[in-house]
């Protein structure tokens, strides 16, 4: 099993959707206290439909319950190859889908979304921001 398969190397030199979205609507941190790993994911998130008389939370974030989509998706964060390959292929994954469909990525879908299984040691590295976005699922 190789750990890091040239898909993991590519987003780790290039992170796509790395930085930080200035207003997000919702920012979610994350820390590896196994490795000192660290991700933090910023949003923006956008009502899908406005039911009359509901309205959205004063910071910006609809109100609970409600049909929400990622607009935007950025993160930072400092760690290994698979940590920060697996945040930048989330981050991609995740755009422009309902906050409730994010909110049942499983591990098994992260480990097929970055190109196949890594060693038990490495599974909370691959997990990090999958950890993160289900805070969304809890925030929103």
């Amino acid at each position: 099993m190789d750990i890091y398969r040239e898909e993991i190397l590519e987003h780790w030199q290039n992170p796509q959707n790395y930085g930080v979205i200035s207003h997000a609507d919702l920012v979610v941190n994350q820390i590896n206290p196994l490795c000192g790993d660290e991700v933090t994911f910023y949003f923006k998130i956008s009502r899908v439909s406005h039911p009359r008389g509901v309205k959205a939370h004063p910071g910006g974030v609809p109100a609970k319950g409600k049909s929400a989509m990622i607009r935007d998706v950025s993160f930072t964060g400092s760690g290994c190859a698979i940590s920060t390959a697996s945040a930048s292929i989330l981050s991609e994954e995740i755009r422009g889908k309902s906050v409730e469909s994010v909110g049942k990525l499983t591990g098994q879908d992260v480990l097929s979304l970055i190109g196949g299984p890594v060693a038990p040691a490495r599974l909370k590295c691959a997990f990090l921001a999958l950890e993160a976005i289900r805070k969304l699922k809890v925030e929103n």
